[in-house]
């Protein structure tokens, strides 16, 4: 990772506006009061000339912004000798653009973070030939075709989206469709890529090339979002042209009316709105960029403006409005067994397995202050279950398929 320049190298013009008004500021209470105004005024200028530059190729592009009313607004104050005036607009021109690339490249961290978590490497099969059956090789996500065989390995996101050729999968699709727990899949089932893979490594077959997956759909709709430009911001670069007029207008109104060239600066210096422009585009990009962090994905900068208006949202499932965490909130017991010993047997087997279920059992189990004591006799059976044996008795926790295995009398209880 590439260190940050410290404040002074990113910004040096906003840095050297501060200090060159201290110094003016030093030198005018110090009775130097020509010093400070030259030294200010030159500084202004100076300041002023590398804006015009920027700004006459801005309008050669075709592109015309409300900066020129700075830049006048700049050279009329010193003209007129108001050179306090130019320092404090050089001071908000100057810092306005500093706080618009430091917002921005907050911003758009979240959003270069999820361009670089996006799968870039997949593990597809290879025949060898002969005897030795298949191996896998690392690959760009991109150079895998239809019909590819891809092992995900636990932990993983799904680069590409396929169907499951393993008995069965456990994953984590939170971030694509809300869905808090963990799912299962089995054979021939889709997988979507940006799934999460759980514990154990699966096989699939690709079904879509890389660009035409759900995860690039979603980073592609992400870096859409963050350069549209919602209504409002539209709404100030339309208007920008007319507004410069006319505040051109009423200056030169000012100047003549009142014959004094002062009015004039006066007029530019209240006209000129670098902070309300810059703060439009800033809060929007802040804004989505904050929401991809937490997985909302908006659509354009429209849409988030629409959201001030929201007074009522309607989810379509509970599970989009949970912490992402299971807990065990009953417990239904069959027979003779106490409630309670069910869930103490439970956990202590749970406590050594990484399944997001095992966790909530033992959380559970602590909830209800019953001792959690250690085993070290337990056996797990990937995406299955596992069995423990506890104070003598064979213990078997997981899906209803392996404690049938386990015990073909077991039934299954409706709740």
């Amino acid at each position: 990772m590439t260190a940050q320049k410290p404040f002074v190298l990113r910004y040096p013009v906003f840095a050297s506006t501060i200090v060159l008004a201290l110094v003016g500021g030093v030198l005018a209470l110090t009775g130097l009061e020509v010093a400070a105004r030259w030294t200010i005024s030159i500084f202004a200028l100076a300041v002023a000339a590398k804006e015009s530059v920027g700004m006459v190729r801005s309008i050669m592009k075709g592109s015309w912004g409300i900066d020129v009313l700075a830049v006048t607004a700049i050279i009329a104050t010193v003209l007129v000798g108001e050179y306090w005036a130019s320092i404090i607009i050089v001071l908000m021109f100057t810092g306005g653009e500093a706080l618009e690339d430091y917002a921005e490249s907050r911003a758009k961290r979240e959003l270069t973070s999820l361009l670089n978590n996006s799968p870039q490497i997949a593990h597809r099969e290879v025949t060898t030939g002969g005897n030795t059956g298949a191996t896998t090789a690392d690959c760009p996500v991109t150079e895998l075709a239809l019909e590819d065989v891809v092992v995900v390995k636990p932990g993983e996101l799904i680069p590409v989206d396929g169907i499951l050729l393993s008995d069965e999968a456990t994953l984590d699709e939170s971030s694509l469709t809300g869905e808090s727990i963990p799912v299962e899949r089995v054979r021939g089932d889709q997988v979507i890529s940006g799934s999460v893979n759980g514990s154990a490594a699966f096989r699939m077959k690709v079904t879509a090339r890389a660009e035409d997956s759900q995860y690039q759909r979603i980073v592609a709709l992400v870096t859409e979002a963050a350069e549209s430009k919602a209504p409002f911001v539209r709404l100030a670069d339309r208007y920008a042209v007319p507004f410069t007029a006319v505040a051109y207008v009423l200056a030169i109104t000012a100047w003549i009316i009142s014959g004094n060239p002062t009015h004039f600066a006066e007029v530019l210096v209240v006209a000129t709105p670098c902070p309300l422009i810059i703060a439009a585009p800033v809060a929007f990009i802040a804004g989505m960029s904050r929401a991809a962090r937490h997985g909302i994905i908006v659509k354009n900068g429209g849409t988030l403006e629409k959201l001030a208006r929201i007074k009522t949202v309607a989810f379509d499932k509970t599970g989009t409005l949970t912490h992402g965490q299971p807990v065990l909130s009953s417990v239904v017991s069959v027979g003779v067994v106490d409630e309670n010993e069910l869930v103490r047997l439970a956990a202590i087997a749970e406590q050594y397995s990484a399944h997001t279920l095992a966790h909530s059992i033992v959380q559970g189990a602590r909830l209800r202050s019953l001792t959690v004591t250690p085993c070290n006799e337990v056996v797990e059976t990937t995406a299955a279950g596992l069995t423990a044996n506890i104070e003598g008795k064979k213990v078997v926790v997981g899906k209803y398929s392996f404690i049938a295995q386990q015990d073909p009398a077991a039934v299954r209880v409706d709740i």
